[in-house]
């Protein structure tokens, strides 16, 4: 059986690895995981690592 929508998992971010990000569009910053991090404020793809 298929569904679509909704979350797929109750994840904990504080459980994995993420690091965080700096959105150079809108200044916000956030934390991610995986290869293509979209800023969750503005959707924007144009982030950066901080350390």
């Amino acid at each position: 059986m298929c569904s679509s929508g909704g979350p797929m998992a109750d994840v904990d971010l504080n459980k994995l690895k993420t690091k965080k990000y700096k959105c150079k569009d809108c200044g916000n910053t956030f934390k991610g995981i995986g290869r293509k991090v979209v800023c969750p404020s503005c959707q924007s793809d144009n982030v950066e690592l901080v350390e």
